[in-house]
């Protein structure tokens, strides 16, 4: 922390919170802040136009579609939680089908049962899947010896194209100069080849978790992303069986609960009745409002003044909702420290493509949520899910809709490209995958840069580092999906416990643990 500018005292309860960021972490935060016999006066400052950050919606083709989450994980309970206390609880659903599928060898595969985020537990679901190439099952299956393939022996699925791999990799999986592991910590990619080998890395790990997070595991921090994995390596002997353990234990009550929800008119919706909430609440929700600096108020013991909008706003507290990069700028000038470990933080753009088809245009059964792509596969398209499907209410006579996810970390291939070029390429790539004929009736291109922070080894240690010189300022705390979670659930804990912090109502040592999933 810069010594040469003291923290101010910090106020007991402060009557003006300032909430810099008006998406799902600002608005819990908010929230947060307006509970209570003693509520504050809250002002949410967005410099977009618009409220929700990446929770957005649009109108395709006569029908509404979320054009960023379209679903929350339902096992965290923040966000299930947060749509009670607004009185929409009663309107989540569950996707209406649970079967999913990866490209993987020329062909649309089930993804197999028995995956811990994507880690396989039981290598015979993975055996019938037809996912992984016979030398890819039998480099797998060796981890059933408990036994750890020497680093030195090229692995099996690989041995007579390791040049051509090596290569691919370099493409697919850019190095974003970190190390693979810091201390305890250590790169999911890392851990999963030595135990299974490469393929299952790059055939369903990194589809799945590198799919959330828009990322390669090969540099993804297993501490911040999942836990469990860094503790099944602990154990030594046979990863399947120590995540077959992990996953059992507790038995869900309820081996039928959905894995994921969302309102049966959007996750929009979420973000419209809190909006509208917190506004009943006295709350200021101000949009088009970007906030360029937050200084020391000298007129105002512990207080602050922000340069935002048409002039300066004097506040007691503020709450720093924003992505990394955003936030460096805004706290360097406070703790240069700080500002320095937040500009660290890499984000990955991604870009979502939704289509609507007529109904007969696709000849294969769009039979579950959708598929995953590889980044082995070459192909821009990270993902597609097939939405009417999974959410049976978008369903129209006569029509599906279809939804395409574009970009990965270090690929920039879609920001090179205008919408119509980025259209025609994503459909060459999903024509003879769904057998789609024709051409689709309405399109639409979302672009969302900087939409995922990357989890490098060592994160939680960067967050912690974060979070306590932040707190050591006064009055001021941070949130957002660049500490811990990129998900919703994740958001909103981070948000409400910001908020918690700040009026000194948080539990001494609490922490939002780390948790996988959307």
């Amino acid at each position: 922390m810069d010594r040469d500018r003291p923290p101010g005292p910090r106020s007991p309860h402060p009557q003006i919170v300032a909430v810099v960021g008006g998406g799902i972490t600002g608005l819990a935060a908010a929230w947060e802040l307006v509970q209570g016999d003693n509520p504050v006066q809250v002002i949410v400052l967005e410099g977009s136009g618009c409220l929700g950050g990446k929770i957005q919606a649009a109108n395709v083709g006569g029908i509404t579609v979320d054009t960023g989450p379209d679903a929350f994980l339902a096992r965290r309970p923040e966000a299930v939680t947060l749509c009670g206390e607004i009185g929409i609880a009663d309107e989540l659903v569950a996707p209406g089908s649970r079967r999913a599928y990866v490209w993987s060898r020329g062909r649309l595969r089930a993804l197999p049962d028995g995956l811990a985020l994507g880690i396989p537990t039981r290598l015979g679901p993975v055996i019938r899947s037809g996912i992984l190439s016979p030398a890819g099952l039998a480099r797998a299956a060796v981890d059933l010896l408990g036994v750890t393939w020497p680093r030195e022996v090229p692995d099996l699925a690989y041995h007579d194209s390791a040049h051509r791999h090596r290569a691919h990799r370099q493409r697919a999986h850019p190095d974003p100069g970190d190390r693979t592991e810091v201390g305890d910590d250590r790169a999911i990619g890392d851990i999963v080849a030595d135990r299974l080998g490469r393929e299952v890395v790059d055939r369903l790990v990194d589809p799945l978790i590198g799919g959330i997070h828009a990322g390669p595991v090969s540099a993804m921090s297993a501490a911040a992303v999942y836990p469990p994995l860094l503790e099944a390596r602990a154990k030594g002997g046979s990863l399947f069986r120590s995540l077959r353990a992990a996953v059992a234990a507790p038995v869900p009550t309820d081996p039928v609960a959905p894995v994921f929800l969302a309102p049966r008119r959007g996750v929009r919706r979420v973000v419209d009745v809190l909006v509208a909430t917190l506004e009943e609440r006295g709350a200021q929700l101000r949009t088009s409002t970007p906030v360029t600096a937050i200084e020391r108020n000298a007129d105002r013991a512990g207080g602050w003044r922000l340069r935002a909008g048409d002039g300066p706003l004097e506040v007691d507290g503020v709450v720093v909702a924003v992505p990394a990069g955003p936030a460096a700028d805004l706290l360097t000038d406070l703790d240069r420290a700080v500002g320095s470990l937040l500009a660290e933080i890499g984000y990955a753009t991604v870009t979502v493509v939704t289509f609507v088809f007529p109904a007969s245009s696709p000849s294969r059964p769009l039979d579950g949520t959708g598929f995953l792509v590889p980044a082995v596969e070459g192909r821009l398209t990270t993902g597609c899910t097939w939405m009417s499907t999974k959410w049976p209410q978008l369903a129209c006579a006569g029509n599906v809709v279809v939804r395409a996810s574009v970009g990965r970390f270090g690929d920039q291939r879609a920001t090179a490209m205008d919408d119509d070029e980025l259209i025609a390429v994503v459909l060459d790539e999903l024509r003879p995958i769904l057998g789609l004929r024709g051409c689709p009736s309405a399109t639409l291109v979302t672009r969302w840069p900087d939409a995922f922070p990357q989890y490098r080894p060592g994160h939680l240690e960067r967050a912690d580092a974060i979070e306590a010189g932040v707190g050591a300022l006064g009055s001021v705390a941070i949130a957002g999906a660049a500490f811990r979670g990129v998900g919703i659930p994740a958001c909103i804990a981070s948000g409400r416990r910001a908020a918690r912090r700040l009026l000194g109502t948080d539990a001494p040592g609490a922490v939002v643990a780390p948790g996988p999933g959307p």
